[in-house]
């Protein structure tokens, strides 16, 4: 066959990039395809999220969250430093500004020590506003080691490092992959526009995760949900009010931590996410909507049993993301002084959760194979800031089970 590759990679997003780029570094005579069905790479996920270098400190100890979002962090910054991609190692604060959120706090920071976090120290009142001088909290953690980046060039980055060590390999973008046929000893990959086949293949398919596993013969349960995060950002006149990146104590019982300030590399500051149930995974807009994807996921029992358990946070998610003044209420917990002047619509991000049939939204990253493909089910946040970790995991897969040898 003509259009014959070594692996062929599906979803162009930080995660496909960064398994293109770990595989090719380790084989460089390996022959790989990228297939991306949008125009540009990071498109999704990759491309509309909060551009934060997260520390690690918020996942269980001992979980490949935990794990791979340390040690990718550290590789990720090395990159970024190498390959001149904008980034700055700012640190962030976590406050809390109620006693309630004490023991969570806590539980925060020993997560922290277990899971190797360096440069983390609790911070008094006095010394929060030394560091975001218009943040109020009565305790807190300072985490030196987290930032911000720039993920969409990171991941241009990768594919171009990748495609520089092999003429031969290729990325095609505005491609998408709508089916997949096994042969003998090669999987077929159909696309919008063409056939390749390939020894062996590699899905990151983020908000498609489940539906392109499906394809390729895999039985799996659990089904993925999309839920849109909007954003406001603070207007040029109060954009002092931020320095680098503020966050609340995330509420134990939501999946999602919390609405947070973030100071992105342009010099902008973002103010967001909510989390709100989208009627179309890869719909940004709040009426966006699709049958299939609404289908999919109302007729999923998961679905139900996460609103239900969630139903007051849902509900005010909801409420917030159709009033501004309801927002700014709750940016206002960490900073008093914002004003519904302070803050203008932003853009807004949809992210992919596998939820299982209990409503369980805190699976950890999850990866599987099968005798000539392997599947990234499931790689929320923080996957973008351990995605050469994920990498690296799916590079070790691939030698374990496909018996490549260098």
């Amino acid at each position: 066959m003509k259009n014959s590759f070594d692996v062929i990679i599906v979803g162009g997003g930080i995660v496909g990039a960064a398994t293109m780029y770990k595989i090719q570094m380790a084989y460089p005579h390996k022959k790989i395809l990228l297939l991306e069905k949008e125009s540009g790479l990071a498109d999704h996920q990759t491309g509309n999220n909060s551009g934060v270098i997260h520390s690690g400190i918020y996942y269980k100890p001992g979980s490949k969250k935990a794990i791979n979002c340390v040690n990718g962090r550290r590789e990720l910054v090395a990159f970024a430093k190498e390959h001149n991609i904008s980034h700055d190692v700012c640190g962030k604060l976590i406050v809390a500004v109620d006693e309630s959120e004490l023991p969570f706090l806590n539980k925060i920071e020993q997560h922290g020590v277990d899971n190797g976090i360096e440069d983390m120290r609790r911070v008094t009142p006095e010394e929060i506003r030394q560091i975001e001088p218009h943040c109020t909290g009565i305790d807190g953690l300072f985490i030196g080691c987290t930032g911000i980046i720039d993920f969409r060039g990171t991941t241009n980055k990768l594919a171009e490092l990748s495609l520089m060590t092999n003429a031969l390999s290729e990325v095609h973008t505005s491609e998408e992959a709508l089916k997949f046929e096994h042969q003998e000893n090669s999987t077929v990959v159909i696309t919008n526009k063409d056939k390749y086949e390939a020894a062996h293949l590699i899905v990151c398919g983020g908000l498609q995760a489940d539906r392109l596993a499906r394809k390729d013969g895999i039985d799996l349960k659990e089904q993925v949900v999309g839920f849109r995060g909007d954003y406001y950002e603070l207007t040029e006149n109060a954009k002092h009010k931020v320095k680098n990146l503020i966050y609340p104590v995330p509420n134990p019982d939501f999946p999602f931590l919390g609405v947070h300030f973030t100071r992105m590399v342009d010099g902008s500051v973002e103010c967001g996410p909510n989390a709100v149930f989208t009627f179309k995974r890869e719909g940004y807009g709040k009426t966006d909507f699709s049958f299939r994807d609404t289908w999919d996921a109302l007729t999923y029992m998961g679905t139900w049993k996460l609103f239900f358990s969630n139903m007051k946070f849902g509900i005010d998610e909801y409420r917030r993301a159709f009033s501004k003044k309801l927002f700014l209420k709750t940016l206002q917990r960490l900073l008093p002084s914002l004003t519904m002047e302070d803050i203008e619509p932003g853009r807004a991000g949809v992210r992919a959760l596998l939820l299982r049939e209990d409503g369980d939204t805190r699976d950890d990253f999850r990866i599987e194979y099968t005798k000539r493909s392997i599947h990234v089910l499931n790689a929320p946040s923080p996957a973008a800031t351990a995605c050469l970790a994920i990498g690296g995991d799916i590079l070790q897969m691939a030698e374990e089970h496909f018996g490549w040898k260098k």
